[in-house]
């Protein structure tokens, strides 16, 4: 006896979800180890990992990849406007956003 299509869908989403959340857990602490060895170009491999995970976690849950850099946009400058200490001290808010608005363009 074979399970409906559906079913299958349903099951074969899940078992993607849990190994996006298990990618993403492996990068980060593959990022911690990079952070230590001081390699560069591991260091941006994880963050990239990362990143692509997290925007393919967000789309097995039904958000949209527009919907996802939309509340970034929001989560920034939120986090401008109320004076965040990473902003205050660096500008990095400012930065990412302005990186973000040059690359729509």
């Amino acid at each position: 006896m074979s399970l409906p299509t559906e079913e299958i869908d349903v099951v074969k989403n899940h078992r993607v979800i849990e190994w996006l959340k298990a990618e993403m857990v492996s990068a980060v602490g593959g990022l911690f180890k990079a952070i230590i060895a001081g390699g560069e170009d591991l260091v941006t491999d994880c963050l990239a990992r990362i990143i692509t995970s997290t925007y393919l976690l967000g789309r097995r849950l039904g958000l949209s990849f527009a919907r996802i850099e939309l509340k970034m946009e929001q989560n920034l400058k939120s986090s401008i406007n109320a004076s965040h200490e990473i902003e205050e001290w660096y500008g990095d808010l400012s930065a990412l956003r302005a990186y973000l608005e040059a690359k729509k363009r």
